[in-house]
């Protein structure tokens, strides 16, 4: 495995699990909790949009 998949593989885990932190704070929490895990969520996708970013380059 070389760092090209590697990053790939950090950007494919990130999505997901920024993906579940979102649906956590759209479906399970109603109240100031879910903006938390909503933007948290959303933070994730930017760091996930670095690593792929660095693929190719590092």
């Amino acid at each position: 495995m070389n760092k090209n998949t590697v990053l790939a593989w950090a950007t494919l885990i990130m999505v997901i699990v920024g993906l579940t932190l979102i649906g956590l704070g759209v479906f399970r929490y109603d109240d100031v909790a879910g903006w938390g895990f909503a933007s948290v969520g959303i933070g994730f996708f930017a760091i996930a949009w670095v690593f792929n970013a660095l693929k190719g380059r590092v």
